[in-house]
């Protein structure tokens, strides 16, 4: 499917073209021939990706696959074709595309990633349009439910919280002499601020040096990369961080040259040339979440009352070129993990 990546720009363009070339409404022109279906009802699934990197096109790529499965099943469509957006990590294009699909009288806004689900909460306070969220890492902590068993309002979904305890396990066992470890991450991201503190507490209990390194955009990644880099730690760690994820095929070269293994929350990291990847299955994920969409639409469920699911994050991913590189030995940790994937560099997963 086509992906359909709009800035306020091309909103505006696209606007502009829909008026004076087609002399109608276009919600109108996007529903037409839509909304009704011989083999019955038809619902209209707004999807909101936050950015692309490979964990957030995984899961959107098998959100959609189970859609459409459910579809067949239960003899109905679920049209989201024609309302996928991606907001590449901007607040001001998110909102503008939220509006637009409030506007197109969709039935249900899945948001992929917390900042969205964010803006998806607030664009619902009023009207309560279903919200069923995708890969927030701590949705109580981010005040977007009241309880993971009892979210309490219009809006649940699936989290990829990460077992930071479990991955910090795995590169102690990897290099029992550590001395000093870098956390890399987003400060401004709500993913990161949970995992970000618990290994803090982790490391020094375990007597370990912590630098921390911080980056907004890619270029302050890539340095904050370099100043690691400096600091010579032994060992970096990342949360379930998009901002990084995003930088990652830019930075590990850098950690490899440098010695570094990267140890990082979720397994396109180890996919874009970390070493290690630890977390959630971001496939079974978006399995999950268009699941609970389905609960929502077809058999009636209330949001309010629909558990947050958590999957089990038990799984390592290993880049075998970078453990090369690092002449690290990976094979002792697998006992370690339910799962254990061997994985070598690309920019996506097949």
């Amino acid at each position: 499917m086509k992906k359909k990546i709009i800035s306020m720009l091309m909103i505006m363009t696209m606007a502009a073209a829909c008026f004076a070339g087609c002399g109608g409404n276009k919600a109108e022109d996007k529903s037409a021939g839509a909304d009704t279906a011989a083999d019955g009802k038809v619902y209209k699934v707004g999807i909101i990706q936050y950015v692309d990197d490979a964990s957030l096109n995984q899961i959107v790529d098998n959100l959609e696959k189970q859609l459409d499965a459910i579809a067949e099943e239960k003899g109905v469509t679920f049209n989201y074709k024609d309302y996928y957006y991606n907001g590449q990590a901007d607040s001001t294009t998110i909102n503008q595309i939220v509006t637009e699909l409030i506007n197109d009288e969709v039935d249900v806004l899945v948001p992929i990633a917390t900042p969205t689900a964010m803006i998806c909460q607030s664009a619902t306070e009023d009207n309560q349009i279903p919200v069923v969220f995708a890969a927030v890492s701590d949705p109580e902590g981010a005040g977007l439910v009241a309880s993971n068993d009892a979210p309490g309002a219009n809006i649940t979904g699936t989290s990829d919280a990460l077992n930071t305890e479990a991955i910090l396990d795995l590169m102690l066992e990897q290099d029992r002499d550590l001395q000093k470890v870098g956390l890399l991450y987003d400060k401004s991201q709500d993913a990161s601020t949970a995992p970000i503190k618990a290994a803090k507490e982790y490391l020094q209990n375990a007597g370990i040096e912590v630098i921390e390194k911080t980056g907004t955009t890619n270029d302050e990644v890539m340095l904050a990369a370099d100043a690691l880099c400096a600091e010579k730690v032994g060992a970096v760690f990342t949360p379930t961080d998009n901002t990084i994820m995003t930088a990652e095929l830019a930075i590990y070269e850098k950690f490899i040259d440098a010695g570094i293994p990267h140890y990082c929350g979720a397994d396109s990291f180890a996919l874009n040339g970390a070493y290690l990847g630890y977390g959630v299955n971001y496939a079974t994920l978006g399995v999950e979440t268009a699941k609970m969409v389905a609960e929502v639409l077809v058999d009636g469920k209330e949001p309010a009352s629909l558990p947050v699911k958590t999957l089990d994050n038990g799984t390592a991913t290993v880049n075998t070129e970078t453990a090369a590189a690092l002449d690290l030995d990976y094979e002792k940790l697998r006992d370690m993990c339910d799962g254990f994937v061997e994985i070598q560099t690309s920019k996506e997963f097949e």
